[in-house]
């Protein structure tokens, strides 16, 4: 039995088959798990998704949306940037395509943040197209599965292993077989294959894995190049008024939170007391700090409480935000949380 076989009939006993994104064909949907997956876990969006669906139902009502709307249901997924890609996608699907999402991953590739491995998860899973995926979870099955130990940090070792990939693909049946064998070896990636202590006593293709073989498969994936870490201190601007609203003013695209609505940011106390009139700045209160994570960086955020008049705030720099308008627009999920505990 080949490999592809292997894991088609494996998934349909084995892989996951009730999550709520599966068991349909519709591209909106499947592309709409695939942009909320990439670097999120499927716990998280297990609560986002049917949310996501009640609100834009359809890619139709996604791009006849404005964008802080998305951006506010999107608050705490993190990576904001695919949330303006899923925007600007749904924008395309319907003023290039006429609402009808392109079924080639050669064309959906040409859509706002759909890459090669998105482009080939719904071709494949919707569309039976026989293309391959390479997210990570895929990597990772087959690079130990190949015993593939080419460094991945170089482009021409990552397009070899496309290529391998490609290879392996089912070559009949194709609109049943296609959207198994993708959901299978995104499912293997993911329950059996994972990262540490890899399950291989129930894996379907052990008996052929090379890593397995070689008894170290924890070394697959090879990439060398790691990005280095950084550290930033912020001081936040908390400024309320009396009413209990918040001035807030929208980020600024690119840099951090880019396009999401937040306090004032600053660089040093310093000069976030110079941004406050004369007369309130013994008002300020600075709240605990609290690391927050990102991709490669961690922030040290200060926040410093102030009550201040509307008037003291000038209005080209931000606004002030009623108590019960600020949670449903898009907010840095720290900013959020401080927000929610008052």
């Amino acid at each position: 039995m080949d490999f592809s076989t292997q894991v088609v009939q494996w998934q349909k006993t084995h892989g996951r088959n009730e999550l709520p994104w599966q068991n349909t064909r519709n591209p909106y949907r499947v592309w709409l798990s695939e942009i909320m997956l990439q670097q999120t876990q499927v716990a998280t969006v297990l609560d986002y998704f049917p949310r996501f669906l009640e609100r834009f139902p359809d890619v139709g009502s996604l791009a006849a949306a404005p964008l802080d709307d998305v951006l506010g249901l999107w608050s705490g997924l993190g990576y904001y940037s695919r949330a303006r890609n899923l925007h600007l996608c749904a924008i395309g699907v319907v003023s290039l395509h006429g609402g009808v999402f392109p079924k080639t991953a050669q064309l959906l590739q040409t859509l706002p943040g759909i890459g090669r491995s998105t482009a080939g998860a719904i071709a494949s899973l919707c569309f039976g197209e026989r293309v391959a995926i390479l997210d990570g979870n895929v990597k990772r099955v087959l690079t130990r599965v190949l015993g593939f130990d080419a460094d991945l940090a170089m482009a021409a070792n990552e397009q070899r292993l496309w290529d391998e990939a490609s290879h392996l693909l089912p070559v009949r049946n194709l609109h049943e077989a296609m959207p198994r064998y993708t959901q299978g070896m995104m499912d293997l990636g993911a329950t059996v294959c994972v990262a540490k202590k890899p399950v291989c006593g129930v894996c379907p293709v052990a008996k052929s894995c090379v890593a397995r073989g070689l008894g170290d498969p924890e070394r697959y994936p090879v990439k060398t190049r790691k990005l280095k870490r950084s550290s930033q201190s912020i001081w936040l601007m908390w400024a309320q008024a009396r009413d209990a609203s918040v001035w807030l003013s929208k980020r600024p695209t690119p840099g951090v939170w880019a396009g999401l609505h937040c306090f004032p940011l600053f660089d040093s106390r310093e000069t976030l007391e110079a941004a406050v009139p004369a007369r309130y700045r013994p008002m300020l209160r600075e709240m605990p700090t609290f690391k927050h994570v990102l991709t490669h960086k961690d922030l040290f955020l200060h926040p410093v409480q102030v009550q201040l008049p509307t008037s003291a705030m000038t209005p080209s720099a931000g606004m002030w935000i009623a108590a019960d308008e600020w949670p449903r627009l898009g907010l840095p999920a720290p900013i959020r949380k401080l927000l929610v505990q008052g």
